[in-house]
């Protein structure tokens, strides 16, 4: 698995660890324009939110409502976050409008120490916070008049695909999740693709370097960063390296704020995946779990092996023909809104 580590595992990961109206906490409001990749829904509402993590953080959301909703009635909600390195104004800002069109209320956020969300350091990942952000984003919907507490699920796209998984693992409200095109971020960034890596040395060796960067980074008081998407395409670049060039470096997906899009996580970031894999009791899951991927996606393998960790009738893989890893970022034809939205319906009852 060499090609320089396949370009530090894709600018780790795509920069993903290993290259309308503002509602703040107090209930006041200020407008902004319109700043997602995604085409605006006429038919649904746009509200931005701020809430706070068990841990302090306060995150920022995007609420997204069907336009013509009856606050007098209760609605099923949706949290959302990822890819991982991306923001709520790309992908998940794009599923999260989606399943508002449908009926659903849904909460599109930034993770913490990312996007407009807060953390003193900036461009860290977390195993532990991060799954703790989609149980904050469940403890917010829960605060809405128009909500049904009972009726909460969670979307995790990519890396937050394996985020989700254990968040459901571990918060009894999530109802029913849906993971697509998902990333194990500890096992990817512990063993390597395809797990070519895993073996002690691999580990060691990627150890040491982090904790020497942890050594320059104290000393200069700042921190280095992996480096997000490649600027330039190598013309020996993987094709899944290309496929996320053409998202998060074209105006298909660009965004400012986006860590894929721009300089990355910081290169330290990834240190605290190696041991803590966020699937070990995934077997534990009751609520319902839907695993969606690519036919195509070199990441297939993650979720084929996550659906094999999950026990009971209420767990469900599916398959998209002829679809690749970035294709359920933004392709319409290819993320399968129907299914997901059935899903969400027989499961939340």
């Amino acid at each position: 698995m060499k090609m320089s580590v396949i370009y530090l595992l894709a600018g780790l990961i795509a920069g993903g660890i290993i290259g309308s109206l503002c509602c703040v906490g107090d209930g006041t409001h200020m407008s902004h324009g319109w700043d997602k990749v995604f085409a605006k829904n006429d038919n649904v509402k746009n509200t931005k939110v701020k809430f706070h993590n068990r841990y302090g953080v306060s995150l920022v959301g995007d609420l997204y409502m069907p336009k013509n909703m009856d606050k007098n009635k209760k609605y099923p909600a949706i949290a959302v976050s990822g890819p991982f390195g991306a923001v709520k104004e790309q992908s998940s800002g794009l599923y999260a409008q989606e399943m508002a069109n449908r009926g659903f209320v849904t909460l599109a956020f930034d993770p913490s120490f990312t996007g407009e969300s807060g953390g003193a350091v900036r461009n860290v990942a977390s195993p532990d916070i991060n799954t703790e952000d989609f149980s904050a984003a469940v403890d917010y919907l829960t605060t809405l008049p128009y909500v049904d507490e009972n009726k909460i699920g969670i979307i995790g796209i990519c890396g937050w695909g394996g985020m989700a998984i254990n968040a459901a693992a571990m918060d009894t409200r999530i109802k029913a999740t849906v993971a697509s095109t998902m990333y194990d971020m500890t096992r990817v960034t512990a063993n390597g693709y395809f797990d070519v890596d895993d073996n002690a040395d691999a580990r060691f060796a990627l150890r040491d370097s982090m904790n020497k960067q942890r050594t320059i980074d104290y000393k200069n008081g700042d921190y280095a960063r992996a480096g997000g998407v490649v600027d330039v395409l190598p013309a020996d670049a993987p094709q899944f390296v290309r496929d996320y060039y053409a998202y998060y470096k074209t105006p298909r997906g660009y965004h400012k704020r986006s860590l894929n899009s721009n300089k990355g996580w910081n290169t330290t970031s990834a240190l605290s995946f190696i041991n803590m894999p966020i699937l070990q009791r995934a077997d534990e899951i009751r609520s319902a779990v839907l695993l969606v991927h690519g036919e195509n996606a070199h990441s297939r393998y993650f979720s084929e092996d996550a659906f094999k960790k999950l026990k009971g009738k209420n767990k469900e893989l599916m398959i998209i023909p002829g679809a690749t890893h970035v294709d359920l970022y933004d392709n319409m034809e290819k993320i399968p809104f129907d299914k997901i939205t059935e899903f969400f319906e027989i499961n939340m009852q």
